[in-house]
Order: C-alpha cells, then structure tokens, then sequence
C-alpha cells in the first residue's frame, strides 16, 4: 500500500504560490510606480532636454480615446439614466415620494455610475489595444530599436497616451454625465408629468460643484490607473500571439479591478 504524502510540503508549496503572486503584483506596482513618475518628469520637464513630447501623438491618441468612444458611452450612458429613473420611481412609489427621483438619480449619476461606467468602457475598448499595440512591439524587439535610436520609450509611447487618457476620461464623464442625466429626465418627465424645465431646475439645485468634481476627479484617477496598467500588462508579454491575446486579456481585467478598487478608496477617504 502507498504511503500518503505528508501534508507539511503541500501546505508549504502554497505558501509559495502565495509569495510569488505577491511579489508579481508588488514588482507590477513598483514598475507603474516608476513609468508615471518618469511620465511625469517627461511632461515637465522632456522640453529643457530637447525631448520634448510631440503634440501630433497625443491628438491621435485623444481622438483613438476620445471621439470614436462617444457611440458606445452615450449608448451605454443614456441607458444608465433610464434604468436609474425607472427604479427610483418604482423604489419611492412605496413611500409616496417619487417626485424626489431627480435628488437621487442626478447624485448616483455623476458621483458614482458615469465615472465609473466610462472608466470600465474606455479600459475594454483602449486600454486593451494598448496593451496589444505595445506587447507586439515587445515581440517584434521594437522597442529595444527605440532604444537603440536614443528614443525614450516612456516618453514616445506612454506619455502621449497618458496625457490622452487624462485629458479624455474626464471629459468623456462629463458627456456620460450629460447623456445620462437627459436619458433620465425623458422618463422622470414622461412618468411624472412634469416639464423639462422643472427637471432641469431640479438637477441644478441638487447637483453641486463638488459633485461633479468628486466624478471628474475619480474619471482622472481612472485614466492614469488604465494607461499604467495597459503599460505592465503588455511589457510583461512573452511567446508569440498567443501571449499577445493574454496580456490583452489581463490588461482588461486588471484596468478593471484597479478601477474598482481606486473607487472603493476614493469614497471611503471622500466620505470620512
């Protein structure tokens, strides 16, 4: 009969596991770490240098971020406001106070679901090409041909994108915001019977500055995580396509979570 193994070197292997996960997810962390500060030094300070970062790629990038984005986020967006118009109504009815939908539908909006909806479609949508655009340049050793030049590869590929995710991201939630609101207010008015411009009035008066710079800010804490992250995934890639296609998945997944759990952070240090 077999002896059965003892348990010591099983239980000690998934420590292993364990520690070396970690130390993946520490070295990631460290390695976005160092790319946003020298992101940062390149956006100060690349003109002293005489490498200053070019403006053509950035307005490629805003526009590959931005404008071809609009479709799927005012689709998704007005949709949100609908859906949020339509239980606020239905929830409130039980106690007599449907007319204080906007108060809730207008603060869910712009303080929590347009930022975050918007942050989750732009990491499927460009973030993940990011990431593939960049782990097939890894594949192909372009990068090191960057190197080999005197090209920066922090300041020729992910500044541009970066300062494209900054400066889009919020913008595209402030139109999430916008698109949303009306999406809500076409059914608000319709079911309740009231006029637009009483929505309207309503929205203002509920809605402060620091409401829809608490969703801003959250958008702009989005765009940087989503670059970053694009960035680790796809400089981690090895083996052919088919590493290409699991750097892609991760980076959608990570952007994901880490926008998640940016978010859970944020409203916690926001609301103490």
């Amino acid at each position: 009969m077999q002896r059965s193994e003892h348990p010591l070197p099983r239980f000690l292997y998934k420590i292993e596991s364990v520690g070396r996960v970690t130390t993946q997810w520490v070295e990631a962390l460290g390695f976005g770490t160092s790319l946003f500060s020298q992101s940062i030094f390149w956006i100060c300070w690349g003109g002293r240098r005489k490498q200053q970062v070019r403006l053509a790629p950035i307005v490629a990038q805003m526009l590959e971020v931005g404008i071809l984005a609009l479709p799927i986020i005012s689709l998704v967006s007005i949709t949100i406001g609908l859906m949020l118009a339509i239980q606020g109504i239905d929830a409130l009815k039980d106690f007599g106070a449907e007319h204080q939908v906007t108060f809730g539908v207008s603060l869910s909006v712009v303080r929590e679901f347009a930022p975050l909806i918007t942050g989750i479609l732009v990491a499927g949508r460009s973030g993940s090409a990011f990431a593939a655009r960049l782990s097939t340049m890894m594949i192909n050793n372009e990068i090191d041909a960057l190197r080999v030049m005197g090209i920066n590869p922090v300041r020729f590929l992910v500044v541009p994108s970066l300062v494209a995710m900054m400066i889009m991201v919020p913008s595209l939630t402030l139109w999430a915001d916008l698109i949303a609101l009306l999406g809500a207010g076409l059914y608000i008015t319709t079911d309740l019977g009231i006029s637009m411009g009483s929505y309207v009035t309503e929205t203002v008066t509920y809605l402060g500055t620091d409401d829809v710079l608490h969703g801003l800010g959250k958008s702009l804490v989005f765009g940087v995580l989503i670059t970053l992250v694009g960035v680790v995934n796809g400089s981690s890639v090895s083996g052919g396509a088919e590493g290409v296609g699991q750097v892609t998945t991760q980076a959608v997944v990570h952007s994901i979570l880490a926008i998640i759990l940016a978010d859970l952070l944020i409203v916690f240090l926001l609301t103490r």
